[in-house]
Formats: structure tokens, sequence, C-alpha cells
């Protein structure tokens, strides 16, 4: 499972149970926080997740900026999880992209780029394990 934690909404994506691909899942409201965390553990355990990869957006120096460490404090909801920081610089406007080729308006719907964010990141992941 992977997560693209904004401060209004959480994009959530699922590997395939081969861990080769990933898929979209959905995007919760962040707020309030103990729901959101509730939701999220619940997809989780729903698809026996062991590990959540968690997308830190890092700042282009490298640097942890101020959205990096909520991403990182509010990874520690999940401690019963094994949780994996990938760097996710620039993901937004990769699924941005994405959904624009392939002929989605996301702009009435902002959710669907964290969904593809998550994606993005769990790819991410997912192609260094190979």
């Amino acid at each position: 499972m992977s997560l693209d934690i904004g401060t209004k909404r959480v994009g959530i994506a699922l590997s395939d149970y081969l861990h080769i691909i990933a898929n979209g899942h959905s995007y919760i409201s962040r707020q309030p926080e103990d729901i959101a965390v509730t939701n999220i553990k619940k997809i989780a355990k729903e698809n026996n997740v062991k590990k959540i990869v968690i997308g830190v957006p890092y700042n282009m120096d490298g640097t942890k900026g101020e959205q990096a460490n909520d991403c990182i404090n509010f990874s520690k909801n999940f401690s019963e999880f094994e949780i994996i920081q990938e760097d996710e610089r620039l993901t937004s406007e990769y699924a941005e992209e994405n959904l624009k080729s392939k002929g989605i308006d996301f702009r009435k719907e902002k959710g669907l780029v964290d969904v593809e964010s998550a994606c993005i990141i769990l790819e991410q992941y997912l192609s260094k394990l190979k």
C-alpha cells in the first residue's frame, strides 16, 4: 500500500499480490485525522497489507521541509505496519500529466491526482524491488 499524504486528502494505492503492479484504490479526506487513520487501517487490513510506502515530498535540494515532516509524523499512526519512506518529489505534476494523457479532467475531482500520485509512489518503490 502507498499513501500520498496531503493537507486535505490522502491518496491510496495498492499493489497486486505479486508486488508488480500498482493500482489506484481511493482517496479520503484527511480531516478529521483520527477517522482518516481508522479508514486507512481498515483498507490495509482488508487487503492484508504488511508495508505502507509513505510519499515524502523532499525539497528539491534533498532536505526535509514542513510538508515532509508532516507526512512522516502522520505515518507514525501506522506503527503496526512496516513503514517505508519514498521520495515523492514532482509526483503531483507527473500524476496530472498522466491523467491528462488519459483524457481525464481532474480539475473538478482533485482526489484523482492524489490517487494517481499514490500509484506513482508505489510504482517507484516496486521498481526498486526488481
